[in-house]
């Protein structure tokens, strides 16, 4: 197919060139319809002239037959796949649809533990039955990588009736596990259906040095967040299928259940754009786009109070668009983070050791100007070279590599709840999935028997100062458990 077109974005600006009267939703009429205000107003005005919806000529989402399919279409081409779908919703919307499409009641799923929550909400929304995989434990870094073919191998094993294995690759720092060919692989040998979260990964296509992408090694289906790594609106998103093992009626079904039946036309239009810049991305502009970040890394690593992480290791290969700068100074990840700011530089995540950086697709512009940012941020910040006491890694290196929920999904609601205070909550079962965000990935799991290693982990990110969703005071009120 020809990658030069944008036909849902050309589409859209042809109907707008037309001068149309609207008599239909959204009321902003084209934003003819709109408030004066003093600041920004050409600036989202401008934007509502393509905020369309599902007219004759501009096609519809969940029934595209036009401008919205041969987009679609056009992405399937790029990433060599047999059908793309754009989601609105963000990959949320797409990873709930891969699970509700492929998974029944009771169901046996093998799940990466370090999941993002709208996988956990999907398992529950299914009501299977989890059987979580504890992934390995980066020693360098002090985070959680990939779940090891070791790990699996041992898991299909013991659950020889598993219907789906569903993993998260890269995980948020960008690594991507040496042996996921040979996971999907023996997945696929013991006939299960592999779904794969992939939202940092929409731009792993490229090719080396950045990993594979999971589509390229097999996976059933695939959800990526365009809007993450290429040029596409936030929410804008990517789910690929390539296997003659999903019903995509079924498939379909969910996606437009799940998603508004009012899909937003600038989203939709900036996944056209989003395909459009990564298609045409050369071979020597990725290597221009290469130099460009290792010698930003390499300025960075001349910061003394900064530790840049090593890019690859044996187990995993990392996504050179990720940065990870560990303290080496008296200072928090967390409090790292906010004198960044200061600086007016912003980063996508911190933990209590390190910060993450998320880089452009494109060659870094004022590089020079951008590290003396961030030597004014920390010159200051004394050198604390002494050995860091990390508990966080106490949950992820426990024995017990697959575990399942204490209660099953469908039996929570027969218990009452009670809120018990957090230092006594150890062998109680948490009534609440403990959310650290970002990056959204549940320290204790809805249903999990609670452990000292939770609360020890818990209050370590607390102190740090890591930010937790919808349990702000934990430590005044405590923690709901089930009764």
């Amino acid at each position: 197919m020809n990658q030069d077109l944008l036909p849902l974005y050309n589409g859209l600006l042809s109907h707008i060139e037309t001068k149309p009267i609207s008599f239909h939703v959204p009321g902003h009429k084209s934003g003819t319809v709109f408030p004066p205000l003093l600041s920004g107003h050409n600036l989202f005005q401008e934007l509502l002239k393509i905020d369309q919806t599902e007219l004759r000529n501009l096609d519809d989402l969940h029934s595209s037959s036009g401008i919205i399919k041969e987009a679609e279409d056009l992405t399937a081409d790029l990433y060599k796949v047999s059908k793309s779908y754009f989601l609105v919703g963000g990959s949320t919307a797409g990873n709930l649809a891969m699970i509700l499409s492929t998974c029944e009641q009771a169901d046996i799923v093998l799940v990466q533990r370090n999941s993002h929550k709208s996988i956990l909400n999907g398992l529950k929304l299914a009501g299977v039955q989890p059987v979580f995989l504890s992934p390995e434990y980066d020693e360098n870094g002090q985070f959680s990588t990939n779940v090891s073919r070791e790990t699996v191998e041992k898991a299909i094993k013991m659950y020889p009736d598993a219907k789906v294995l569903i993993l998260t690759s890269p995980n948020y720092y960008g690594m991507v596990s040496t042996e996921l060919q040979q996971i999907i692989k023996l997945a696929h040998e013991n006939s299960l259906i592999v779904l794969v979260d992939e939202a940092h990964g929409a731009h792993l296509i490229l090719g080396e040095p950045f990993p594979p992408s999971a589509i390229q090694l097999g996976a059933d289906i695939v959800v990526q967040s365009a809007h993450k790594t290429l040029p596409a609106m936030t929410m804008g998103s990517f789910l690929h299928c390539n296997s003659d093992h999903i019903d995509l009626d079924n498939l379909q079904y969910y996606l437009q259940a799940i998603q508004s039946s009012s899909p937003s036309y600038p989203i939709m239009a900036s996944l056209d754009i989003a395909r459009y810049y990564l298609a045409h991305i050369t071979e020597s502009e990725k290597v221009n786009i290469v130099y460009s970040i290792n010698s930003f890394r390499e300025q960075l690593a001349t910061i003394e109070q900064l530790k840049v992480i090593p890019t690859n290791t044996k187990d995993n290969t990392c996504d050179p668009l990720k940065v990870i700068i560990q303290t080496r100074c008296s200072h928090s990840g967390y409090e790292l983070q906010k004198e960044f700011e200061k600086q007016g530089i912003f980063t996508e995540l911190a933990d209590p050791w390190n910060v993450l950086l998320v880089l452009p697709l494109a060659a870094i512009e004022n590089g020079t100007n951008i590290i003396k940012k961030f030597k004014e941020a920390v010159n200051y910040v004394p050198i604390k070279l002494v050995q860091q006491k990390n508990i966080c890694k106490q949950l992820d290196k426990r024995q017990d590599k697959i575990s399942t929920l204490a209660i099953h999904f469908n039996e929570m609601k027969k218990f009452k709840k009670e809120r018990v205070p957090l230092l006594q909550t150890k062998d109680h079962i948490a009534a609440v999935s403990v959310i650290p965000y970002p990056p959204g990935i549940p320290l204790i799991l809805e249903g999990e028997k609670i452990t000292n290693s939770h609360i020890n982990q818990l209050l370590e990110l607390l102190n740090a100062g890591a930010y937790l969703q919808n349990h702000r005071d934990i430590l005044k009120n405590g923690l709901e458990v089930f009764k």
